[in-house]
């Protein structure tokens, strides 16, 4: 059998063993979160309050009045059509991330694009978050592909970085982390047009539903009741570990040292990620504090830990590892990747008493903390950086131009 037809064999292969394993293993959510989309947005376009409107369990609408602007079209969509597009979202989500971030590794070593791009497409579907954003038929994936915009126009210099940030933080609070991203590094102008458009969109949806901005923002936004518990095993976040410890009384100023912590590691090597021109390692830990920091982070939302496994991987490079350090990476890496597609925590979903508990049902934070602490960065640890050697290579300028100009 020749290459070719190996690699066509291998693709094939992944992809029957990964159709089979969603098939079979449990955890099949039913496309509950769009449902949750396609039904407040419905309720509200018939004259309802978007933010009354529940489930029969009680879960109701959670994101900002902006989100359900931008999910209008779902009201004119019946069920199994709102399903499919929002499947059609996160591919094209999912192909821009592959292209913005495997691409590069493949072009710059000489691998076969496409084989490149099916592998690691491959291994984004065995990841547990991702599993779970597909099947809950979230806007994760589509949030990062926003936020990831931003990365490629930094790398390009261009006055618009910081639109799809200021975009994906007025659908959803999480991603405004990465404004303070731009703050701590010193990109004012990409900071201030992130701000902006997070204001502008904010404002926009106050003027076309300014009953739902006052609700949200006077009520559901203070209303962690409307989220889920904070103790349940799928928040994996550090209030869900310290939550974990007391579900009655979870000690929050334990809680917010934690967070001072995470933040003080964070501003420290995101600083020095972009001092070394690695843009990429920047936004990478970024998404890592995002999950770690957020009060609530379930599983799905771990999302933002994949284009850290992409930098760490990166760092290994070219395969097999030829030095000591690089190995330990790949262990690492491989260690990590396998414990996010395992759904360990999942064990533990009706108990984590005891050490193995704990370790067990907090499993997810232990690998963003890993990422956060570990994750490497620029060219002392990983080398030249593919992506932004190649960009700034093919318009001839020099390594860390095209960030300096950004300040």
């Amino acid at each position: 059998m020749n290459v070719g037809r190996r690699r066509v064999a291998t693709v094939f292969g992944l992809v029957t063993v990964l159709a089979v394993a969603i098939a079979l293993l449990p955890g099949h959510r039913g496309w509950f979160d769009v449902g949750v989309y396609h039904g407040a947005v419905g309720h509200w376009v018939r004259g309802g309050d978007l933010y009354d409107w529940t489930t029969g369990n009680g879960y109701g609408f959670t994101y900002p009045p902006f989100a359900a602007v931008t999910m209008l079209p779902m009201a004119a969509l019946a069920w199994y059509p709102t399903i499919v597009a929002n499947l059609l979202l996160t591919a094209l989500a999912v192909a821009f991330l592959l292209h913005l971030l495997v691409d590069p590794l493949a072009r710059r070593h000489g691998w076969t694009r496409w084989y490149a791009l099916a592998l690691a497409c491959c291994l984004l579907a065995g990841l547990n978050p991702v599993r779970d954003t597909v099947s809950f038929g979230q806007v994760n994936l589509s949030l990062v592909a926003l936020v990831y915009v931003d990365l490629w126009l930094l790398e390009r210099g261009s006055r618009l970085a910081g639109v799809g940030v200021g975009l994906a933080a007025a659908v959803k609070l999480t991603p405004a982390i990465f404004i303070g991203y731009l703050l701590v590094t010193g990109r004012w102008r990409a900071a201030a047009t992130a701000a902006g458009t997070l204001v502008g969109a904010t404002v926009v949806a106050a003027a076309l539903a300014p009953q739902a901005s006052r609700t949200f923002f006077a009520e559901a936004l203070w209303d962690t009741d409307r989220v889920g518990e904070l103790a349940y095993v799928s928040n994996q976040s550090l209030l869900g570990v310290v939550a974990r410890l007391d579900p009655a009384h979870p000690d929050r100023r334990v809680w917010l040292l934690l967070v001072v912590a995470v933040l003080a590691v964070w501003a420290v090597r995101a600083r020095r990620a972009v001092r070394d021109g690695d843009e990429r390692a920047g936004f990478a830990l970024t998404g890592v504090a995002a999950c770690l920091v957020s009060p609530v982070t379930w599983v799905h939302h771990l999302v933002w830990l994949v284009p850290g496994l992409v930098v760490l991987a990166a760092s290994t490079l070219p395969w097999p590892p030829v030095d000591a350090a690089a190995r330990r990476r790949a262990r690492a890496g491989a260690a990590g990747y396998v414990v996010l597609c395992s759904g360990l925590v999942w064990v533990f979903a009706n108990g984590s008493d005891g050490p193995w508990g704990f370790v067990g049902a907090n499993a997810y934070v232990w690998v963003g903390l890993g990422m956060l602490a570990l994750l490497p960065i620029g060219r002392a640890e990983t080398g030249d950086h593919p992506g932004l050697t190649e960009h700034c290579g093919a318009v001839g300028v020099p390594r860390g131009v095209a960030v300096d100009r950004q300040r």
